[in-house]
């Protein structure tokens, strides 16, 4: 029997995705011209030409068709790597950067990360669900369907909940989907700082287990840093979080190298984000661990800095390697994966069709989603963007601007050009 579709998306310049790979090794990517999708109840049940989508389906009674003439067809892009949930931003902190502090320097006079904490702790939960919906509607307008969020701004168990409980509201109420990660390791708060030991007994005695009791977050991080936590106590709480069921993360090498990247293969980490600093062994050790690479090039350029993750080799390595934008308030304050695109193509060496890739099915394979998400393929989610371009490789190349023009979401149109 004909399946039904109640959207069609048809004439597409440029259909273009990623194609799901069953191994852990970087993904395909194929280009359709006159490419057409069809999807019914939020999945995908024909992708091809147009002539073929058409004869491989059957309308039903007021379905959606939209002609895609003149524009490329991706997936919805996935953000695997967010802070999204904060009070304020830091633009005085951009300045002293600009006058010479580095973010070392500037977080230990009292900014920084803890910054945000002393912020966010003053701040109710109506009003961080309302500051943050305008990301929400940028991280939209902008090609991204699907974010990882992560908490991080509390580190207290109140505050820790509180930002989660944010995080679950903006999924009810918001297009994008959320996945959530409790970050509780982020940084040593103010209280604690004379007693390490007793914040990361409070973060796995206490948070954990009261995170996963409320089922507020499917993955748990860890800063795994030389001024932050050391490999000791980031395994000690990744191991904490391991036996209560969660996913791994981990903040790895993103200023020096101390061995987080070794450790999030060891245990078994689902990704290991930043990675600036590692090296061949880092990534042999991923790759036999599967263990996804997320790398930050918002953080890097934002920062002022030239040390850039080496992308190419981490692909030539074997490794199915993300991109995110790790929006957050100090080290990267953008929602635009087309433009970390652009950094990616620019400073890391990534032809458009591997950041695009990076930016979709393998940052969908860092949320444990690949199988549902990232590529334009029958049974996956029908997430979905169109984009004023003849092809894809326009999509990086013109910067600093939105250059889409219509996002669907499991099958429904959640953004079109018209909006403002």
């Amino acid at each position: 029997m004909m399946p039904q579709a109640d959207l069609l998306i048809e004439g597409a310049s440029e259909l273009a995705t990623p194609i799901s790979n069953p191994d852990f090794s970087p993904a395909e990517f194929s280009t359709t011209r006159n490419g057409s999708v069809a999807a019914h109840g939020g999945k995908i049940v024909a992708v091809g030409d147009g002539a073929t989508v058409r004869s491989q389906v059957q309308l039903v009674p007021d379905a959606t068709v939209i002609n895609a003439a003149g524009q490329t067809l991706t997936p919805g892009l996935v953000d695997c790597h967010t802070h999204p949930v904060f009070s304020r931003t830091r633009e005085d902190e951009f300045e002293m950067r600009i006058k010479g502090q580095s973010y070392e320097e500037i977080a230990k006079a009292g900014g920084g990360i803890l910054s945000s904490v002393r912020h966010l702790r003053q701040t109710t939960k109506a009003d961080l669900v309302e500051s943050a919906l305008p990301r929400m509607d940028t991280f939209l307008s902008l090609g991204t369907t699907t974010i990882e969020a992560k908490s991080g701004y509390g580190l207290t168990l109140a505050d820790e909940v509180k930002m989660l409980e944010v995080i679950a509201e903006l999924n009810r109420v918001h297009p994008i989907d959320l996945v959530p990660t409790f970050l509780g390791a982020h940084e040593i708060p103010d209280e604690f700082r004379s007693n390490r030991k007793g914040y990361i007994d409070l973060v796995t005695h206490e948070m954990l287990p009261a995170v996963k009791q409320r089922e507020l977050a499917v993955f748990c991080d860890v800063f795994c840093e030389s001024h932050v936590f050391s490999v000791a106590e980031a395994k000690q709480i990744l191991l904490a979080a391991r036996e209560l069921g969660f996913g791994l993360k981990t903040h790895a090498e993103q200023l020096s190298r101390i061995g987080g990247t070794m450790m999030a293969a060891e245990l078994g980490a689902i990704s290991a984000d930043h990675l600036d600093y590692t090296t061949p062994e880092d990534w042999n050790a991923m790759l036999q661990a599967k263990v996804v690479p997320v790398l930050l090039p918002a953080a890097v350029f934002f920062l002022g800095k030239s040390k850039y993750a080496d992308a190419k080799a981490m692909l030539r390595s074997g490794l199915p390697l993300a991109l995110a934008t790790d929006l957050n308030p100090g080290s990267a304050m953008t929602e635009s994966l087309p433009m970390v695109m652009t950094l990616a193509c620019l400073q890391m060496g990534l032809t458009p069709s591997e950041a695009i890739t990076a930016a979709t099915y393998h940052a969908a394979l860092a949320l444990g989603s690949g199988n549902f998400l990232g590529s334009i393929e029958v049974g996956k989610k029908a997430d979905l963007v169109l984009w004023g371009a003849e092809n894809h490789r326009h999509i990086p190349y013109h910067f600093g601007v939105s250059l889409v023009k219509t996002v669907i979401k499991s099958g429904k149109v959640v953004r079109a050009a018209t909006q403002d």
